[in-house]
């Protein structure tokens, strides 16, 4: 059953109870990244393995994304950062996952030399039972997330490859 989260905004990332942080590398450009996370939401499912199905919506006159996971979480979500080039963050409005009071996701992108670092936190707000168990999720989330960026990669590669 899906349940109302509250609104937060982008200084959620540095305030939450719970704020996980992964960093990786990809050697494509940051405005690549940017594309790939912010306008082809609809191919998530083919670069990170825990989406099976994403969509852009429109929430209240701004951008939102609707995402289905693997293990049948889902989650509406309203874009409150959209940077080309540097940020892409969102929450969650609604989900169907049990114990979230907040939820927001937040990805930095930072050019380097020889591509980019990509940033990604997630900052929950939930009782201590749910905190503690994303906490020991940390290592898979964080695996997870690595393998997500070097798909990525692997994809923006393909398609400068083909492009020529």
């Amino acid at each position: 059953m899906a349940h109302g989260l509250r609104p937060v905004g982008l200084d959620f990332t540095e305030t939450a109870p719970l704020r996980l942080v992964f960093a990786s590398h990809a050697a494509a450009a940051p405005g690549e990244v940017y594309r790939a996370l912010a306008a082809e939401v609809e191919a998530w499912p083919q670069w990170f393995r825990a989406v099976s199905w994403a969509r852009p919506v429109e929430r209240e006159g701004r951008a939102g994304r609707e995402v289905l996971l693997r293990g049948g979480g889902r989650f509406l979500e309203t874009v409150i950062a959209a940077e080309p080039v540097t940020r892409y963050a969102y929450r969650t409005d609604e989900t169907n996952a049990p114990g979230l009071r907040a939820l927001l996701e937040d990805w930095l992108l930072i050019p380097t030399g020889s591509g980019t670092i990509v940033r990604w936190t997630v900052a929950v707000d939930a009782p201590a039972p749910v905190r503690l168990a994303l906490g020991l999720a940390r290592p898979g989330l964080g695996h997870a997330f690595r393998g997500a960026v070097r798909s990525l990669d692997r994809r923006l590669a393909e398609a400068r490859r083909r492009a020529g």
